[in-house]
C-alpha cells in the first residue's frame, strides 16, 4: 500500500456525503435513470389515481447494505406525488432478514403502479453495496469499480456506499491512457514502451483531469512509467502517477511493486492491478503490494438484494 491516505480513485464525495446526502451531480443522474425506469414501465407521465388510500411494507428477504433511498424519494416525488413513504432504514444501513426497510401510503392505483420500478432501483443498487460491503471488507480501501456499469454513476454512488471507491465518475473525469490511446498517439514508435515514455514526458497536467492513469501489459512498461514520471515529479511538483497493471498475476504485481521500492521510486505511483480479480482469491490481491484493485464483478452481474412489498391488511 502506498502512504498517500487520500487514494485519487475516490471520488464518491462528489456524489454523497453523509451531511449534505446527494450532490447535484448525483440528482442529475438520478433523475436521467428513474425517467428511463419509469417509462419503461409504462409510466408516461405523473401517476394521479383516485382510488382508495392503502398503504404497504418494504421488507428485506436477505441481509444487505440498503442503499437506493434517494433515489426512491425522487421517483416518488417526481412520478407518484400521492404517495408517501417513511424509511426505517435509509441509505446506507444495514438490515437483517424480515427487517421492515420503509412504510408507503396513498392511493392503490398509484401504488400498485409503481411497486416494480421502487422495487427494481432499491434492490440493484442494495445489491451492488451489499456485495462491495464484501470485498471492502476483505481489502479496505482497495476495491475500486471501473467504467463497466449498467446504472453509470448510480452503479458508483452504490459501490461508495459500500466501502469502494468509484474510481473515474465518467471519462473526462480523469485521463487514462490504455494500449489504443498510445498506438494512436505515437504510431511511428516501435513500442508501447517508447510511446509511454515519449508522451509521459510531453503531457501537460493541466489537461488530465483529476489524476493520470497509464495501463501497462508488462513489467518493463511499468517501470518505464514510473521512472519517467518520478524524474518529472523530482521537477515539477507532480501528482502521483496511476500505473495500472492490467492483467497480471499477484506475484507479478509484486515483482513490480518490490522492483520499484529498490529503485526509490514505489512512492512516485499508485499502482492499480485489473483483470481476472475475484472474490475467492482477494488475499493473495491483497497483500502483493498494490493500492488498488478495480474490478467490474462488485457491480455487473451482481444479484440484486431480494426485497418484497406486502400491501398492509390484505
Amino acid at each position: 500500500m502506498g502512504e498517500d491516505p487520500v487514494l485519487p480513485h475516490d471520488r464518491g464525495h462528489l456524489l454523497w456525503t453523509k451531511e449534505d446526502g446527494a450532490s447535484r451531480m448525483l440528482l442529475s443522474s438520478i433523475d436521467r435513470w428513474v425517467s428511463a425506469i419509469v417509462g419503461d414501465d409504462g409510466i408516461d407521465m405523473p401517476l394521479s389515481g383516485n382510488g382508495e388510500e392503502v398503504s404497504a411494507t418494504i421488507y428485506a428477504r436477505q441481509s444487505g447494505l440498503v442503499v437506493g433511498c434517494a433515489a426512491v424519494d425522487y421517483m416518488l416525488q417526481i412520478w407518484a406525488p400521492s404517495v408517501r413513504i417513511t424509511w426505517f432504514a435509509g441509505d446506507g444501513k444495514r438490515v437483517t432478514k424480515d427487517d421492515e426497510i420503509a412504510s408507503l401510503s396513498g392511493d392503490g392505483e398509484s401504488l400498485l403502479a409503481i411497486e416494480r420500478p421502487v422495487l427494481n432501483l432499491l434492490g440493484q443498487l442494495s445489491g451492488i453495496a451489499t456485495i462491495t460491503k464484501s470485498w471492502s471488507a476483505i481489502a479496505p480501501r482497495q476495491i475500486a469499480c471501473t467504467r463497466k456499469t449498467i446504472w453509470g454513476q448510480l452503479d458508483k454512488w452504490a459501490v461508495h456506499m459500500g466501502g469502494g471507491l468509484t474510481h473515474r465518475l465518467s471519462k473526462p473525469d480523469a485521463t487514462m491512457i490504455k494500449e489504443n490511446d498510445l498506438a494512436a498517439l505515437h504510431p511511428e514508435l516501435s513500442t508501447n514502451a517508447e510511446r509511454l515514455a515519449v508522451w509521459l514526458q510531453q503531457v501537460d497536467k493541466s489537461t488530465t483531469g483529476a489524476f493520470l492513469e497509464v495501463e501497462v501489459r508488462t513489467e518493463k512498461e511499468a517501470l518505464v512509467a514510473a521512472m519517467v514520471w518520478s524524474s518529472r515529479m523530482n521537477q515539477d511538483g507532480l501528482k502521483r502517477l496511476v500505473v495500472m497493471l492490467d492483467n497480471f498475476t499477484p506475484e507479478q504485481c509484486k515483482s513490480v511493486a518490490d522492483q520499484l521500492k529498490d529503485q526509490d521510486i514505489r512512492q512516485h505511483v499508485v499502482l492499480e492491478a485489473s483483470g481476472g480479480i475475484v472474490l475467492d482469491e482477494l488475499e493473495d490481491w491483497r497483500e502483493c503490494g498494490l493500492d488498488v484493485l478495480s474490478t467490474s464483478a462488485i457491480n455487473r452481474g451482481v444479484n440484486p438484494l431480494d426485497l418484497s412489498m406486502l400491501f398492509n391488511n390484505l
